[in-house]
C-alpha cells in the first residue's frame, strides 16, 4: 500500500487524536492522564495551530504524524499497527528536513523509540527524572546534530 505524506488540515484533528490515543495505549508503561475529548483538544486547539504537523496517510486513514516546532519535534507517533515500515522514518526525514539541529524528549521507558531515534542519528544528551513532564516518567532529551 502506498503511504502518502501531506501536511495536516483542521478537518484531521479527530483522526490524529484517535490514533495518537492508539500508540499510546500500546504502552503497558504509559499512565492515561487524558479523555479522548482533552487528546482532541489537545490536537486540535494546541498541536494544528502551533506546530507544523505532517500526516501520513494509507488508503485514506491517518496512520502517523509529526509535530515539529522551531528546532523541537514535539510529537512523532505512529498507528501500532503500522510500526516497522518506515513511516516514521519518512516523516522524520520530511519534518526535519534542512535543520542543522533537532531536538526530542522520549521516555526512557519507550525502548523502541530510543532505538530509532538513535539508529536516526540522534545522541541522548541529558536524563530527566520526570519531574519535569505530566506523566511523571524518566526521559531522555535526544539532539540530531547535522
Amino acid at each position: 500500500m502506498d503511504t502518502t505524506l501531506r501536511p495536516a488540515i483542521a478537518p484531521d484533528a479527530a483522526a490524529i487524536a484517535a490514533m495518537m490515543r492508539a500508540s499510546l495505549n500500546a504502552f503497558p508503561w504509559m499512565p492515561v492522564l487524558h479523555t479522548p475529548e482533552e487528546d482532541l483538544f489537545f490536537i486540535r486547539d494546541i498541536v494544528l495551530p502551533n506546530q507544523q504537523v505532517t500526516v501520513a496517510e494509507t488508503n485514506g486513514c491517518i496512520v502517523g504524524f509529526i509535530a515539529v516546532n522551531g528546532e523541537w519535534v514535539e510529537q512523532l507517533y505512529l498507528d501500532p499497527g503500522w510500526t516497522g515500515q518506515r513511516i516514521g522514518s519518512r516523516l522524520l526525514a520530511e519534518a526535519t528536513a534542512g535543520m542543522p539541529v533537532v531536538k526530542l524528549h522520549c521516555f526512557k521507558a519507550n525502548t523502541g523509540a530510543r532505538r530509532f531515534y538513535e539508529r536516526h542519528g540522534f545522541r541522548a544528551e541529558a536524563f530527566g527524572d520526570g519531574s519535569a513532564n505530566e506523566e511523571g516518567l524518566p526521559d531522555i532529551l535526544f539532539v540530531l546534530r547535522r
